[in-house]
């Protein structure tokens, strides 16, 4: 009887059809996650027309989603660590899916803030379980690449929803642009068939015939096989799983990267919120408001594939300084108003070192922690970290109704950039598994 490694073997994998089929699968789920979020901001100043309400009214309701995703990601994160992340993707694709196509039919900012809140449950969940699950499956050498290009899609949905809302609500209005969020609901099926059930869920479940199937990429595997894995660390293998991130020498860098995490999504959620608005209120037209979040979200695609290889090779702890460096510059350098072809360029910039910014630090976490607490630790950090995205909305809806000089409104996104770039110089140790073990745990 033969022994296999699974660890090592996934290690050390080349790129092939069954990474493909994986990431193909989260990347539908990421983009259609993206539409649903970024959609908001592109149907905002029509709702602020039809409802007659405020700029901070109408920041809420992106709070309103926001505190959803922030108790979606702190609950489904340990949940899947313990029942699969599967199953918990797919839940949360369902909820949100739905409850953003019924909120097309809302009549009243009361019903659609509800339904927003519900809805952003499904997509705080479904978030840190696609990072976990492809970091899981990945090769090694390509873990960060692979990771950025998953959650590149989130970027990638902003500019659907941008193209769409540009035709959509000239010609039908903004509902239209909501009811598209129903999309996944026609895949589930195909999901279901495609995405493979996580690794740690095999070994909780001691499920070896499932866990070949899946290993069984050119027909060398079967359930006669002996299964080796990585042993979890001593204080990794029992209680709460949030308790084991504050474990083994991870306190600092936990709370670096909650802290991190709050100022990326600050800046993130409050620049697809408003800068249709703020660019509208420098005297642009919507139209040509809707292109600068086209441009902001194409640059965050960029800037997340780009970040993702510059981490693979040089780390993930440079890579996010330096942007988040660049990020504080650029954002500075749009308040002065440049020239239309620089501020193109700028915004473009703004968000590869932004939002690209955030998908490279989702890579960093969910490789920092080892794999039986890895979605607990993804999701933690966006849970905490949606706090900054929730209070970003409102607070720049205040900004907007004082009236304030634009330099002042890119300030309000430019200083979080150093504080995040603060809180990745402290994070502590290497960013890949560094509390596992190098005992090892037997399937039988």
């Amino acid at each position: 009887m033969r022994t296999i490694r699974v660890s090592e073997m996934i290690d050390e994998q080349k790129f092939n059809r069954f990474h493909l089929q994986i990431l193909l699968c989260c990347i539908f789920i990421i983009i259609c996650d993206g539409y649903d979020m970024f959609m908001l901001g592109t149907i905002l100043p029509s709702l602020m027309t039809e409802w007659k309400i405020t700029a901070v009214e109408a920041g809420l309701f992106s709070s309103y989603a926001l505190f959803g995703m922030m108790i979606g990601a702190l609950v489904f994160g340990p949940i899947a660590d313990k029942f699969g992340r599967k199953k918990v993707i797919l839940i949360c694709t369902v909820i949100f899916s739905i409850f953003t196509f019924t909120s097309g039919f809302a009549d009243t900012p009361t019903s659609f803030g509800i339904q927003r809140f519900v809805a952003g449950l499904g997509l705080g969940g479904v978030m840190p379980n696609l990072i976990a699950i492809i970091t899981e499956y990945a090769p090694k050498k390509i873990r960060s690449t692979l990771v950025a290009i998953m959650f590149s899609g989130h970027a990638l949905g902003g500019v659907v929803a941008s193209l769409s809302a540009m035709y959509l609500i000239p010609n039908f209005g903004w509902r239209a642009v909501v009811w598209l969020g129903a999309l996944p609901l026609i895949f589930m099926p195909i999901l279901y068939k495609m995405l493979p059930e996580s690794l740690n869920y095999f070994i909780l479940k001691n499920q070896k015939s499932q866990l070949a199937d899946v290993l069984d990429v050119n027909g060398k595997y079967t359930a006669n096989d002996h299964y080796v894995l990585h042993e979890k660390s001593k204080n990794d293998s029992t209680g709460f799983p949030v308790k084991q991130l504050f474990k083994n020498g991870r306190t600092v860098s936990t709370i670096m990267f909650w802290v991190a995490f709050f100022m990326c999504l600050f800046v993130m959620y409050g620049l697809s919120t408003w800068l249709p608005k703020i660019m509208e209120g420098a005297g642009y037209e919507l139209g040509s408001s809707l292109t600068f979040l086209v441009t902001l979200n194409l640059g965050a695609v960029f800037g997340a594939i780009v970040g993702g290889k510059l981490a693979d090779r040089f780390g993930s702890k440079v890579v996010l300084i330096s942007f988040l460096v660049i990020g504080f510059a650029t954002l500075t350098m749009l308040s002065f108003k440049p020239s239309m072809i620089m501020l193109y360029v700028l915004i473009a910039i703004a968000g590869g070192t932004t939002t690209g910014t955030q998908i490279v630090t989702n890579a960093y976490v969910s490789q920092f922690y080892p794999n039986e607490i890895r979605s607990t630790g993804v999701g933690w950090a966006l849970g905490v970290g949606r706090i900054g995205g929730i209070i970003a909305p409102t607070f720049c809806g205040v900004l907007l109704d004082m009236k304030l000089s634009l330099q002042v409104n890119f300030l309000a996104f430019a200083i979080p950039c150093i504080i995040a770039a603060v809180a990745i110089w402290f994070i502590q140790g290497k960013s890949s598994n560094m509390a596992v073990s190098s005992k090892e745990k037997k399937l039988v």
